[in-house]
């Protein structure tokens, strides 16, 4: 309008959009710092909030959950309370395992140390049709009536060269159980219900960051009937 000042680019920057002789919003207060001791420090909790309230003395926790650490056991292991009730660290399964597979359980796996297991990334189970580790364990921890399912294997795709654009058929080519790994637009697919778990797919995988993850199993069915009563 006609006599009325234009706005100068101060005004803009100092966001005066409206009229250009209206004033600027105030600027809040910062608030008072409290109050404190001698040497001029804040009080506890002043630049944070409030400290949260400590505990009550008279509030009772309870005692730390135990975790324990799944074993990757043999083929044909049983329930694993019965397996470490009835097994007797014999060493049978290992020293009759043609390839080296059953290894003794490392300190990390606390009670369970020196246990046979297999570690799949460093020597997996190549799953010999008779099984001699069955037949060669006397305590029953090891049972042919059991299934031979230790875990089962998935696919980090991420990792996988097949899903990056490469072509890759090594761990359909390298497992020994017919049917687990199918190549579906030529990428591999782990079909869990047929799966052993037996850790070749992991140990033969050439991506550079493994693309293979083997879970062993978290409950095994059946219990030998010398093994004496299952842990708890």
């Amino acid at each position: 309008m006609a006599g009325e000042p234009r706005p100068s680019r101060r005004d803009f920057l100092r966001g005066r959009l409206g009229r250009a002789g209206a004033e600027p919003h105030p600027r809040p207060e910062a608030p008072a710092a409290p109050s404190s001791g001698s040497h001029g420090a804040a009080a506890p909790g002043a630049l944070g909030g409030a400290l949260p309230a400590s505990p009550s003395p008279d509030r009772q926790v309870g005692p730390r959950r135990q975790v324990t650490l799944p074993v990757h056991r043999p083929p044909g292991a049983v329930h694993e309370a019965a397996f470490l009730a009835g097994c007797t660290r014999c060493n049978d399964c290992i020293t009759v395992c043609p390839v080296d597979a059953i290894v003794l359980a490392p300190a990390r796996f606390r009670h369970a140390a020196g246990t046979p297991m297999i570690d799949p990334y460093t020597s997996p189970c190549r799953m010999c049709t008779d099984i001699p580790c069955i037949a060669a364990c006397k305590p029953g921890v090891l049972r042919s009536d059991q299934p031979l399912k230790m875990g089962v294997a998935y696919i980090e795709r991420a990792a996988c060269l097949a899903y990056a654009g490469s072509f890759c058929t090594v761990c359909s080519e390298q497992c020994p159980v017919p049917g687990a790994i199918e190549l579906l637009s030529a990428r591999p697919h782990i079909r869990p219900d047929i799966c052993t778990g037996c850790g070749v797919c992991a140990y033969v995988c050439p991506a550079p960051s493994n693309a293979i993850v083997v879970m062993p199993l978290a409950d095994r069915a059946g219990a030998p009937s010398n093994a004496g009563p299952e842990l708890t």
